[in-house]
């Protein structure tokens, strides 16, 4: 049985990666899809995220049966482009039951053959969001349990660039 894993993944954290090696050890074959969202800022790129998702599961010992593509559009035309008949959400609180409740159930109404699963975070990830982490690197925080190592970099590199933007704005006020 094929899934996908679709999010925008901007940065990938180790609750994301988390939820990607559970899962290769319950589908045949796991699709990370890295969402293009127009309506969403993101910090990377798309093909950005996609290699740093794709450095990340290198360096744990990727498993065989986990790719990763870049999507747009409907998560549900593009799982039935790919042929996956799950789809693979993680839930880390009751506000995103609710929240992917909605979408699970909009999903059911467009393709009624594709399932939904919910895995739920482990405790430690429980709070760990993307925006979570760029708020802490921001700020200069410690990112090492929250991301892949192959992230904190990046991840830093672009924060500073945000704070020195930032920080020309409020000098042209």
């Amino acid at each position: 049985m094929k899934a996908c894993y679709p999010g925008t993944f901007d940065p990938i954290t180790n609750g994301h990666l988390d939820i990607i090696e559970r899962a290769s050890r319950l589908f045949d074959e796991v699709v990370v899809l890295i969402m293009v969202n127009p309506r969403k800022t993101c910090l990377f790129s798309s093909q950005e995220r996609k290699q740093m998702v794709e450095d990340c599961l290198e360096s744990i010992g990727s498993p065989k049966n986990v790719s990763v593509m870049i999507g747009s559009g409907l998560t549900v035309e593009f799982a039935r482009k790919i042929n996956a008949s799950v789809i693979i959400r993680g839930i880390r609180a009751v506000s995103d039951y609710e929240y992917e409740l909605g979408q699970a159930t909009a999903n059911m109404m467009l393709a009624h053959e594709i399932e939904t699963a919910f895995l739920i975070a482990k405790p430690q990830y429980s709070f760990l969001s993307s925006s979570v982490c760029k708020e802490i690197a921001l700020n200069g925080g410690d990112l090492l349990n929250l991301v892949p190592l192959k992230v904190i970099d990046p991840l830093n590199n672009k924060m500073k660039e945000v704070a020195q933007h930032l920080k020309s704005e409020q000098v042209n006020i």
